[in-house]
């Protein structure tokens, strides 16, 4: 199963290591194939500067060791989700085909979509653990 995490969830594993997106994401590379789009890493990059820039040398380290699937974003506007910021990050999911986005950003949970499903951490670790 191809799984795509969002910004948010690789910031907390960032910064709390045992934190429940940690584990979400533990799991992930451990059991599926984990996608990420150049577009979630630059936000990523842009996320530490402005909140932790103490962690910039750690995030090159952090993304080194894990697996993934990178994607590139495609730019165009999307109908599917009401902030602008999303719409490169849902179009890469729907292009690269991926079966699951996480995310603990209310636009993405609010979508009823088939495909890509969209999941909170907490009702991933349900479904999965």
């Amino acid at each position: 199963m191809k799984i795509l995490v969002d910004t948010n969830i690789l910031f907390s594993a960032l910064l709390f290591p045992e934190s429940r997106p940690a584990k979400a994401l533990f799991h992930i590379v451990n059991n599926h194939n984990l996608v990420l789009c150049d577009y979630i890493i630059s936000e990523l990059r842009d996320v530490i500067l402005r909140k932790r820039s103490d962690l910039l040398a750690d995030i090159d380290e952090f993304l080194v060791k894990l697996p993934f699937e990178l994607i590139p974003a495609p730019l165009q506007p999307c109908k599917l989700i009401s902030d602008p910021k999303d719409h490169p990050i849902l179009n890469a999911a729907i292009i690269a085909d991926v079966d699951i986005i996480i995310s603990g950003d209310k636009h993405f949970l609010s979508l009823e979509m088939e495909h890509p499903k969209t999941m909170s951490v907490a009702q991933y670790l349900d479904t999965e653990t």
